[in-house]
């Protein structure tokens, strides 16, 4: 129940994902602010996310959850009233990216850590293959479905919808029963800072993993700046173009996803990653070349697969080394380095959009994200971890107290 509410809540997110920007881009015609309005968005967890695991560790993860998605959902219900009433301003879009960014610090690492208490360790792989399936499907509908319904009735309707979108999750969220895994107040938010980010410099592959992704998201997962700009620039479309385009991407991430989910990636967890990373550098350099629809949506398929491939198997690879009593702290540093840096990187990709043109710099993000393959590859961080690894990399107590569990309301 709580997957099918949650494949819902996506469609909806991605509705308003794509909503959002062809407003921005429809309201003042800007690369940069289409930048600055994710860069703003995404702020938050960049400064919160290492807190934020804190919290995932010591309180119930699902009234967390409880409390982030209501807020999420009253923010997209404003939004939709400011635009169906004709009030809305970019300074509107900037406050409301601000809030759920701020929400979405503490939801990423809280959600994730929250599918082993649902699953437990031994179906994890197969739950994280069925989340990243779910969101790829949204991905594939969503913004077609916001194409055609900011075509036919407005945008706000794409606000509203992703609004009403949070209330099946929130109902299965408030009637669902499953153990609250409540661990002490072991010492100041700090020191059990300080811990899951030493368990993360001990680790080997952990430590390779989370440099690959802050690296590949900095410079090559900015697609909701440059998508809107190639349709819109490049190759003359209007929204519904946009919103079938992202949804080719979409075809090529749910592929990817499905895939990895029916053939399994067990043990080769990081040299998928790392394919990954290559694939989605080559078809960006296809992107900076290609000027038609066909093959632009050909390249942008392959980027949804790679894309996924490399997310899913360095996510995999992490929680399956991660230990339970640090899997909140551990996953708010995988957010931070997945999500908190959007905000470098879409400054920096608006920024090269502005002067140089979107096809020009999905050359650039492509070259740079082979690059980073290759490097993280040759440094040998990403080599198989042994048994005296495990054994120096297991946690050290921050303080004095372990963890219980209880049962909530």
């Amino acid at each position: 129940m709580f997957w099918s509410a949650q494949m819902v809540s996506l469609l909806g997110t991605w509705m308003q994902v794509t909503g959002q920007a062809w407003l921005v881009l429809t309201m003042t015609g800007s690369a940069f602010r289409l930048g600055v309005i994710s860069t703003v968005q995404w702020t938050p967890v960049l400064l919160l996310s290492l807190y934020a695991g804190v919290v995932a560790d010591r309180f119930p993860k699902r009234r967390i959850l409880i409390v982030t998605q209501s807020g999420m959902c009253l923010l997209a219900l404003t939004v939709a009233w400011l635009t169906l009433s004709g009030r809305v301003e970019y300074w509107h879009l900037l406050v409301a990216a601000a809030l759920v960014g701020t929400l979405q610090a503490f939801d990423f690492p809280t959600r994730q850590a929250f599918t082993v208490e649902m699953v437990g360790r031994d179906d994890l792989l197969n739950a994280i293959a069925l989340n990243s399936s779910i969101f790829n499907l949204a991905r594939v509908v969503g913004p077609a479905a916001a194409g055609l319904v900011i075509e036919t009735f407005g945008i706000g309707w794409a606000f509203l919808l992703n609004g009403v979108s949070y209330f099946g999750v929130l109902y299965v969220l408030a009637v669902m029963r499953v153990p609250d895994r409540i661990r002490a107040r072991e010492d100041k938010a700090i020191a059990e800072i300080r811990a899951g980010l030493g368990y993360i410099g001990r680790t080997r592959v952990v430590l390779g993993l989370m440099v690959l992704i802050a690296l590949v998201s900095v410079f090559a997962l900015n697609f909701n700046v440059l998508v809107p700009l190639l349709v819109r620039n490049v190759l003359g479309g209007e929204a519904r173009e946009y919103g079938f385009m992202m949804s080719a991407m979409g075809v090529g991430a749910l592929t990817g996803s499905l895939s990895l989910a029916t053939f399994g990636a067990k043990g080769r967890e990081t040299r998928l990653a790392l394919a990954g990373v290559l694939v989605l550098g080559l078809s960006q350099l296809g992107l900076a070349v290609i000027t038609g629809w066909t093959l632009s949506a050909a390249a942008l398929f392959v980027c949804g697969a790679a894309m996924v491939t490399f997310a899913t198997s360095s996510n995999t690879a992490i929680q399956l080394t991660v230990p339970d009593e640090l899997r909140g702290r551990v996953m708010s540093v995988h957010s931070l380095v997945f999500i908190g840096v959007t905000p470098l990187g879409a400054f920096i990709t608006g920024s090269l959009a502005e002067y140089l043109g979107s096809s020009v710099t999905f050359g650039v993000a492509g070259a740079i994200a082979i690059l980073t393959g290759l490097g993280i590859r040759a440094s040998g961080l990403l080599r198989a971890t042994t048994a005296a690894d495990r054994t120096e990399a297991s946690p050290r107590p921050a303080g004095r107290a372990g963890a219980t569990d209880g049962r909530g309301s």
